[in-house]
């Protein structure tokens, strides 16, 4: 919603002058700067990709003819013109998006009806399918990565095997590590911690601590880290950067996307099976499954993803045993 403007609503001491409220001693504020200070804090309310996502939904809502604000037979029409060809979880999505539109512009929220609610679970029952999930980059398989990563010559193999092993090992979202910096670093003897600042999890910005230990056999992160920032003489500034197709290494951090792109890549060359099921949460994913095989408990698996609720954890768990505490593997594996 946008944030009141009017001067008439603050106080004033003089009609002939322009409003100015203390804020601390010695400093002052005018009623465009106090609004301007409003709407800064109420984009901070929300995460970039969730805003990105919602404005996404609103101009795809805008495109197929609707006009904002609009009533529950609106959405109802959206939905039906988009019920056999949109995915139900995308549908969904832009609800909520039409719906935060219209709460925060001072409107009713016409895809809070019971009508509109019931024709949704009506076309996720028809046309439901299940949610695709990225594979888990087991460690052998990132293992097979970095000893590839490590026969090839050029600043770019450097940086992606850093990129690879620091987000596997510390668990880290594609969108956390294109934000990490240097300034987020402290080399410990034991290893490395990096403190994130903010997260998805952590939207207070308390700071989350990731501590990776010195690696003794294919990986090591803390040293492929420290080798990629010798190497391309980063001293402050954003970790993982833009590399021209010379080789010049930019001041820019990679767009989060890259993530994807550079997993894909770097998967596809080691001769990996898999490809086209990963994506960056693998290495999340990936993270979770090779710990509990080689015993780590759950807290410690919780604690190194930042993860907030212990169902996705144990998820994740889950699957990794799928074939280890298995009925039909019990008679499969029975002696005769």
């Amino acid at each position: 919603m946008t944030a009141g403007n009017n001067d008439e609503n603050l106080p004033s001491s003089r009609q002939e002058e322009p409003t100015v409220l203390a804020r601390t001693p010695g400093t002052f504020t005018t009623p465009a700067q106090l609004a301007q200070q409003h709407q800064r804090f109420l984009a901070a309310a929300t995460a970039d990709n969730t805003r990105r996502t919602y404005r996404s939904a609103i101009r795809h809502f805008l495109a197929w003819g609707g006009v904002l604000p609009c009533d529950e037979t609106a959405v109802i029409r959206y939905l039906l013109s988009f019920a056999d060809v949109q995915n139900p979880r995308t549908l969904a999505l832009r609800l909520t998006a039409l719906a935060q539109w219209h709460r925060y512009q001072g409107f009713l929220d016409p895809a809070a009806t019971a009508t509109v609610r019931k024709t949704l679970r009506g076309i996720e029952r028809v046309h439901g399918r299940p949610r695709q999930k990225a594979k888990a980059l087991l460690l052998e398989d990132l293992e097979r990565i970095v000893s590839h990563l490590d026969t090839l010559e050029g600043i770019a193999a450097r940086r992606d095997s850093a990129l690879l092993q620091v987000g596997y090992f510390g668990a880290f979202r594609r969108s956390e590590l294109v934000t990490l910096e240097v300034e987020n670093l402290q080399w410990e003897r034991e290893g490395l911690q990096i403190t994130l600042p903010r997260s998805k999890t952590d939207q207070g910005g308390e700071g989350l601590n990731k501590a990776i230990p010195y690696g003794d056999s294919v990986c090591c992160p803390a040293k492929a880290l420290r080798y990629w920032l010798d190497v391309a003489q980063i001293e402050q500034g954003p970790l993982f950067r833009r590399i021209s197709r010379w080789g010049s290494v930019g001041e820019v951090a990679l767009h989060e996307g890259s993530v994807n792109t550079i997993l894909a890549a770097r998967a596809q060359a080691a001769g990996l099976s898999y490809v086209p099921e990963l994506s960056s949460h693998s290495l999340r994913r990936g993270l979770a499954t090779s710990a509990h095989r080689a015993g780590a408990d759950f807290l410690e698996i919780k604690r190194q993803g930042g993860w907030r609720h212990d169902g996705t954890v144990h998820g994740y768990i889950e699957e990794a045993r799928a074939f280890e505490e298995n009925a039909a593997g019990s008679l499969l594996r029975r002696k005769p």
